[in-house]
């Protein structure tokens, strides 16, 4: 495999239990973590001693390291003011907890609209808030990581175009994440063709249109294999994070506003820790034939 990308994971989609995550990762031969749900309780709501004390010993024994905090930061309403100073400070935390875990990235979100409301209407107060997220961001040397994600503001490549532009720092850059357009009903090429410079990090995640169910990447409709190749062709460096969401987690019913069962298409009798091992073997045979191409 190509010695300049390195697979990481929502491990949580395998148990809510810690030690099986480690566990299963390491049987895999996985050197990586997205670190979000751990025993049943999401990293924003850990102290920074907890993670030294009870979260750190445990990857360095199992030799896993974090390629990114998978954060709810951003997941609060617009006009929801007492919940962004809260993310302020969660924020602070979160970016302390990355520093000791030796991790650069932090996953976040540009805001849910309310319903039935038009988000470019919001354009200026989103992108004000992100502004203040990439203020502390920026003390704490951290590079925070917007995931174009349902119901947000920046769920269009558009949209994520204009915040990524406008807030212009080295410290805020974009996630691709292919299931989550092909579910706002966009062309995941086209996406590509937008957003590709300001792509620090990607989500291994496919998704059909027709019920905006989730499936195993490279056979829904984000072409990830052919928006992979062109990734790498262009010299994309970096973490392939698998985010299956093909079988129910505990963690999944924190991340819908709608629900959860509504998002997975083919839970065939599978558990999280198969459906981690089928997204991470699908994800190398893409590779595999994407170098076979190339040579």
């Amino acid at each position: 495999m190509n010695k300049d990308l390195k697979i990481s994971g929502f491990s949580d989609e395998i148990s809510s239990d810690f030690d099986t995550q480690l566990e299963v990762v390491s049987k895999l031969g996985m050197n990586y973590i997205s670190l979000r749900g751990i025993d049943g309780k999401n990293i924003g709501d850990f102290t920074v001693d907890e993670v030294k004390n009870n979260v750190l010993p445990r990857l360095q024994e199992k030799e896993i390291k974090v390629s990114s905090i998978g954060s709810p930061i951003g997941k609060v309403f617009i006009n929801d003011e007492e919940g962004f100073e809260k993310q302020k400070k969660m924020l602070h935390s979160l970016s302390q907890i990355a520093n000791l875990l030796n991790c650069k990235y932090i996953r976040i979100f540009s805001f849910y609209i309310p319903k039935g409301e038009d988000p470019d209407h919001y354009k200026e107060e989103v992108i004000s808030k992100i502004k203040e997220f990439t203020a502390i961001a920026k003390q704490y040397e951290v590079v925070l990581v917007h995931e174009n994600e349902k119901d947000i503001y920046g769920d269009i490549a558009r949209r994520c175009h204009e915040i990524l532009t406008e807030v212009n720092s080295p410290c805020f850059k974009g996630i691709f994440d292919f299931a989550n357009f092909v579910q706002c009903g966009e062309d995941a090429k086209r996406c590509y063709g937008l957003l590709k410079n300001e792509i620090v990090y990607i989500h291994i995640k496919d998704a059909v249109s027709t019920d905006s169910q989730n499936v195993v990447c490279g056979t829904g409709e984000g072409k990830i294999p052919e928006i992979l190749a062109q990734f790498i062709r262009s010299g994309y460096k970096g973490f392939l994070t698998l985010e299956p969401h093909l079988v129910l987690f505990d963690s999944l019913k924190d991340l819908e506003l709608e629900d959860a069962s509504d998002v997975i298409k083919d839970n065939k009798g599978l558990d999280g820790e198969g459906g981690y091992k089928l997204q991470y073997e699908a994800l190398l045979e893409i590779l595999n034939k994407i170098e076979n191409e190339e040579e």
